[in-house]
């Protein structure tokens, strides 16, 4: 009970003996034996470091990361780590990053009275001769603690008897010579053999202590000891020593005969690490490697070894051995902190971890040089005693790597020198640094007039490499107008698929193409987009029929032509004029005379629709001529338009029997009155200026003449509303300004009324966007002013 609670005292007075801070060094003293969680001290508070910023962690100790506090890890035995040193000291490193600091942390291991003195044998056997005078001394082997200082051996004892005492005194090297002297003469007769307890006691607080026996038999005199041929012998010997490697060999001597002068060894003081390392031959004194030797765990052994003769006479000699370096030990290479993944947007020279090289060995066998492959965008930055940074020395594209598998080698200075190698692995993280990217750089949609109302008319697609939603595409229509209106009531765009609808049916003959703008935006943040530029073609679709503008649809106007009963065959009679609203084939007209009067009498240009004679005209031909023509495009289906045309066969209106036979509407009639009495007076002014008139003609007779002088009359008064073609390659070209003529029938003559019609004389509501030579362009010369005589019934 007393022992144990002074152990315990010692325990809570021995914690902390002593705290030492200085600009790099952090120095702690504990006692042996602590229990695993005891407290050392607050290593954040000494240090005046932010908690939880501490990479640490050893086989001992350990730093709490919540309170920075230094606890115990692990059982600490001193002898264990340190043996018979004086000075147990267990050094730590502490490492903090941002910024990359080094400290150095000292741990004392201080003695702990937990060993009991034990001597080298129970029974200690001494031969003495009776003839041993008084003050002989015959030395003892002094007991062995494990611990140091005053926790070993500070006295001996011996058990009372009537013949030794106890001399101990102190040596040179540190060890105490323990002597039995003779303080009363032996009597072999008497005694033969004595036994008696010697008692080692150590200095620790409470006090431990070791016994002996000693057992002395009485022999007849042998008045010399063994003596060594030096009193240390020391010797060196690499690490890598093979067993049975001969260490060194002892040697002591006799001054005695036969068996009083036989010597044998044996050790006397050995620590138990060496026992299973060295061996000693008791009859030779060499001394020979039995187990594999480690420069990195222990460098240095000592022993003692006791020289006996055959009769107990002894003297002891000390065998230091030194353990020499071999470069056995490969670096090892420790991932102190890496930073993974690694955002793709860290600029060069980032440190993204440390990295600390260790090697065992001594000297040159422990210089480590530390490299890194060079096809990766990072290399290693020295920093303080054997510790690394690793940083970037590029900028990072996770969209080219994703993952680097960086191989750092290590290569110490040794011959032959050894290496190893670590693979560190590191991601990259996305960040949202890719537009999306169209697949093409314009899209072209093509889609007939007419369609259906959220009809497909084609898909854009963008790509984008970034990762998840960075890399998530949606589509959209960039705000617009189309003739006027928001683009958003023509075209529809799927925000996931990119696929293009239409919103409304098209009109070809509204427009025939626009554009639009799609963007195609990530998900990132901030998020980032593209446009492309898309055109939609209307096509056109045969939808329009053939609008007929001479003659003027019925109901308008009846119009009736007079053709001259000398007019040859192939002489021009008159004109039809149609035009399309379509486009392309679906606007090439052909004109058909699908009924006639006198069927062998007339025909009519398939493409020009010019109606020309057959034949000359005779005298038995009917005067009235009536024309069913009919005007097809040439769209699939087909669509059509019919028109009624009226010949008198006349050369003057005089000549005319009956003028009103010819059939008209009633409502007409008293127009066709008019229009008749006004003939009549043209007539008249064009004999009064017939003169006038063949001057003229003089003047232009080296234009081409028209094939006939008969009566045409080609109005401007009637035109289809709203008709404008869009892309120029319809039938209708130009707005409308024709100058009619007349004639009273005669070859040679003719006269001009002169009548100009312009944008003026069509309603408010039509628009004619073509200019009069659009129109030239179509009809070509058969639009030049036409010597004719017109009737308007």
């Amino acid at each position: 009970m007393e022992n144990t609670t002074i152990c315990l005292l010692q325990y809570f007075f021995g914690i902390v003996l002593f705290v030492h801070i200085t600009a790099a060094d952090l120095s702690y003293s504990v006692p042996e034996e602590m229990r695993p969680g005891s407290i050392v001290g607050n290593a954040a508070k000494d240090l005046g470091l932010e908690v939880g910023k501490m990479i640490f962690r050893k086989h001992y100790c350990d730093i709490d990361q919540k309170t920075g506090d230094f606890v115990i890890r692990e059982r600490i035995d001193r002898e264990e780590l340190c043996g018979e040193k004086i000075s147990c000291i267990l050094k730590f490193e502490l490492v903090l990053e941002n910024p990359l600091e080094l400290h150095r942390i000292s741990l004392l291991i201080q003695d702990v009275n937990d060993n009991f003195p034990i001597f080298p044998k129970d029974m200690i056997k001494l031969e003495i001769t009776e003839s041993a005078v008084k003050g002989a001394r015959y030395r003892v082997n002094e007991a062995h603690d494990a611990d140091i200082g005053q926790n070993t051996v500070q006295q001996y004892s011996l058990q009372n008897n009537e013949h030794f005492v106890l001399s101990v005194r102190d040596d040179t090297d540190g060890s105490k010579s323990i002597e039995l002297v003779l303080d009363k003469e032996l009597d072999r007769e008497k005694e033969h053999d004595l036994i008696f307890v010697l008692i080692a006691i150590d200095g620790g607080n409470p006090q431990k202590s070791g016994t002996a026996s000693i057992h002395v038999t009485v022999l007849d005199a042998n008045d010399n000891a063994p003596i060594f041929s030096q009193a240390v012998f020391k010797a060196s010997l690499p690490e890598n020593s093979v067993v049975d490697t001969v260490v060194v060999t002892v040697s002591a001597t006799d001054a005695d005969e036969g068996v009083n002068g036989d010597v044998t060894y044996e050790f006397s003081r050995i620590s138990d690490r060496a026992k299973k390392v060295f061996s000693l031959n008791n009859k030779s004194g060499e001394i020979k490697v039995t187990g594999p030797l480690d420069f990195e765990s222990n460098a240095k052994y000592e022993m003692r070894i006791d020289a006996k003769d055959g009769y107990g006479l002894s003297s002891d000699c000390k065998v230091v051995i030194d353990v020499t370096d071999v470069n056995d030990n490969a670096p090892v290479i420790y991932m102190k902190s890496l930073m993974s993944p690694i955002p793709e947007n860290v600029s060069p020279g980032t440190e993204v971890g440390i990295i600390n090289v260790q090697d065992r060995d001594s000297e040159t066998n422990g210089q480590v040089r530390c490299s890194i492959q060079q096809n990766v965008p990072f290399k290693l930055v020295p920093s303080i005693k054997n510790y690394y940074s690793l940083v970037t020395t590029g900028q990072l594209d996770r969209e080219l790597v994703s993952d680097y598998n960086i191989t750092i080698s290590a290569t110490d200075e040794g011959s032959p020198p050894l290496s190893s190698s670590k693979i560190v692995q590191l991601s990259v993280a996305d960040i949202n640094d890719n537009p999306p990217v169209f697949e093409e750089q314009s899209y072209s949609a093509y889609v007939s007039e007419n369609n259906k109302p959220g009809s497909t008319l084609c898909s854009v697609s963008a790509r984008d490499p970034d990762l998840r939603q960075n890399g998530t595409v949606i589509y959209s229509l960039l705000p617009g107008e189309v003739n006027g209106a928001p683009v958003s009531s023509y075209l529809s765009v799927n925000g996931d698929t990119g696929v293009i609808h239409a919103v409304r049916s098209f009109d070809y003959e509204q427009f025939r193409s626009f554009k639009v703008q799609v963007m195609a935006r990530d998900n990132g943040s901030p998020p980032l987009s593209s446009n492309v530029t898309v055109s939609v073609f209307i096509s056109d679709v045969n939808d329009n029929s053939p609008q007929i503008l001479y003659p003027a649809p019925e109901g308008n106007s009846f119009m009736t032509e007079l053709v001259p009963k000398a007019a040859h065959g192939g002489s021009l009679v008159s004109k039809v004029i149609a035009v399309d609203a379509d486009s392309g084939q679906n606007a090439w007209l052909s004109y058909h005379i699908v009924k006639s009067t006198d069927p062998g009498l007339f025909t009519i240009g398939v493409h020009s629709g010019e109606i020309r004679t057959q034949r000359d005209i005779s005298e038995s031909d009917s005067m009235k001529q009536n024309l069913i023509v009919s005007v097809k495009d040439n769209g699939q289906p087909s669509l059509s338009a019919t028109c009624s045309m009226y010949l008198l066969i006349s050369d003057n209106l005089a000549e005319v029997p009956e003028l009103k036979d010819i059939s008209y509407d009633d409502k007409n009639s008293k127009l066709t009155s008019y229009l008749i009495i006004a003939l009549v007076s043209v007539s008249t002014f064009f004999l009064t200026f017939i003169i006038i008139i063949l001057g003229v003609r003089f003047c232009r007779r080296r234009k081409p003449r028209l094939l006939f002088d008969g009566a045409v009359a080609i109005p401007s008064a009637y035109l289809p509303p709203n008709y404008a073609d869009v892309d120029g390659t319809g039938t209708l070209r130009s707005t409308y300004n024709y100058d009619a003529y007349l004639t009273t029938g005669s070859r040679t003559s003719d006269f001009k009324f002169v009548s100009s019609y312009n944008d003026n004389t069509l309603p408010a509501d039509q628009t004619l966007r073509k200019s009069p030579s659009d129109f030239a362009e179509v009809f070509g010369d058969s639009l030049e002013p036409l010597e004719v005589g017109a009737v308007l019934v």
